[in-house]
């Protein structure tokens, strides 16, 4: 259905500080960097068929989160869920909502950890537990 997602960043170093962190949990390597000749720069995370892409907004305005919006990243166990969390507080990502755990629901248990990135996109580590 989708064929990546991007989302803006303000300092797209820290940024990338963050992302490498928690999508290296997942597997993923370093991103491809492109710069444009206005200096944007865009990255892109390449893993398991999926692009995930952060850019300095194209318009030159500041990156703005979208409020109701989240990225999940699917996780294969409640430990790498703990672990994607872990490692995007340690690189500047914050903490949100309860913590990293099992969370009953219709679609039945979910091991879930919500954060926000450097630039305050609200980013999921999510597992179907059952």
């Amino acid at each position: 259905m989708f064929s990546h997602v991007m989302l803006g960043a303000t300092d797209i170093e820290a940024s990338k500080k963050f992302y490498d962190a928690v999508l290296g949990v997942l597997g993923a390597g370093e991103p491809n960097r492109d710069v444009k000749d206005d200096g944007t720069v865009r990255l892109f995370y390449i893993h398991n068929g999926g692009i995930f892409c952060l850019s300095n907004p194209i318009d030159g305005n500041p990156a703005t989160c979208g409020n109701g919006s989240t990225i999940g990243f699917a996780c294969e166990s409640l430990e790498q869920v703990k672990a994607f969390h872990d490692a995007g507080v340690a690189n500047g990502g914050t903490s949100i909502e309860d913590p990293p755990g099992p969370r009953q629901g219709a679609m039945g248990t979910l091991d879930l950890a919500y954060l926000r990135d450097p630039s305050g996109n609200k980013v999921c580590a999510l597992h179907r537990a059952g």
